[in-house]
């Protein structure tokens, strides 16, 4: 494997970018990792280096680099330490929106247009938790080269903006697949069918997999939610979706 971390000019600055890469047979399809809400650590990168490991190149960026943040810390537990971190973790998440984090989507595949060990012309995307529905947004910003998007218990699916994914959904090209935690008071179950019919009358090739009985970061190993056999069914959606529509 080959990893590094690397400074990817964008328009709002300079974006630190962790890229890992098999070794062999490239160039790799390239995946998007859109991070969670409590920001880029070693758990997101161990991640990214599974899926690189199935032969892709895979690209974490901080998107928190506006705010001169990366990583935050310990979020979770019953202290102020922890309390400060998710205080200032949720003012970060209103930091971005999706034109911002589709400015930077532009750069980052920009720079692997110039790296031969990538392939920008199949491009798959994944986003957790505030980042599910920048990983569909790429995919409408994008329609001739992300060939598959992934949210996996992403929030703000359905919102009153226009650039909502339930409405924006249908410009895209990709195949699409969510995955929605039962517990999950971030992105209630009430907006489950709304969003998987608007999904099903946009015509896109979509499917939303309720994980029954998990919560909200079930596929985080270091999150006191997760869950393991529905992290791996994760895995398992995941994998297939890039290997069939990315050629591997």
């Amino acid at each position: 494997m080959i990893e590094h971390k690397i400074e990817i000019e964008a328009k709002d600055g300079a974006i630190p970018t962790f890229v890992v890469h098999s070794e062999r047979d490239g160039p790799h399809p390239v995946i998007l990792f859109f991070m969670d809400a409590p920001g880029i650590r070693e758990e997101l990168r161990d991640m990214a280096r599974r899926i690189a490991t199935a032969g892709y190149y895979v690209m974490l960026p901080n998107m928190y680099y506006r705010s001169g943040v990366e990583e935050l810390g310990v979020f979770t537990g019953d202290n102020p330490e922890a309390a400060a971190i998710r205080k200032k973790m949720f003012g970060l998440i209103d930091t971005l929106d999706i034109p911002k984090v589709m400015d930077d989507a532009d750069a980052l595949i920009a720079y692997a247009d110039k790296d031969p060990a990538a392939d920008a012309h199949r491009i798959g995307t994944v986003g957790y938790c505030m980042s599910g529905r920048y990983a569909i947004s790429a995919a409408v910003r994008h329609p001739d080269r992300v060939k598959a998007a992934a949210s996996i218990y992403g929030v703000r699916l359905i919102t009153d903006q226009p650039d909502s994914p339930h409405l924006t959904a249908a410009k895209a090209k990709a195949e699409i697949y969510v995955a929605w935690a039962e517990i999950d008071h971030y992105a209630p179950l009430d907006q489950l069918q709304p969003f998987t019919d608007a999904l099903k009358a946009s015509g896109v090739n979509a499917e939303v997999e309720l994980y029954e009985g998990s919560e909200h970061g079930f596929a985080f190993p270091e999150r006191p939610a997760y869950a393991k056999a529905a992290a791996e069914r994760h895995w398992e959606r995941l994998f297939s979706l890039f290997g069939r529509t990315l050629g591997r």
